[in-house]
């Protein structure tokens, strides 16, 4: 997608700080971290919007999404647990129309809201 900053950090057009790549997604560091850890990961191929749009076509990168993300973690020293959070639409905090979710630990996280 043109316009899109995820689309064009997965291209390597805006560079980032990567903690794993492979040939379908991309997982960085946020530049805004809401934790000590905080990285986001992200179909490399713009899946639009949120979690609404998962569907036959899309569900395969998803399911790889999870089977990494415990990897990802691992890597980033997250041994005493994480979250995992997708924001879904703009009442939730969503920013960015592309698909992704958020690897949040590093320290104990409090009760969601």
């Amino acid at each position: 997608m043109e316009n899109c900053i995820f689309c064009k950090i997965a291209a390597g057009e805006i560079p980032s700080n990567k903690a794993y790549e492979d040939d379908c997604i991309l997982a960085f560091h946020d530049i805004e971290p809401q934790a000590p850890v905080h990285v986001v990961v992200i179909p490399k191929k713009h899946v639009a919007g949120s979690m609404n749009e998962i569907n036959g076509e899309n569900a395969e990168v998803v399911a790889h999404i999870f089977r990494c993300i415990p990897e990802i973690a691992k890597s980033l020293g997250l041994n005493g647990g994480y979250r995992v959070v997708c924001n879904c639409g703009a009442d939730a905090g969503q920013t960015v129309q592309h698909l992704h979710f958020h690897i949040l630990g590093g320290k104990t996280l409090g009760a969601m809201a």
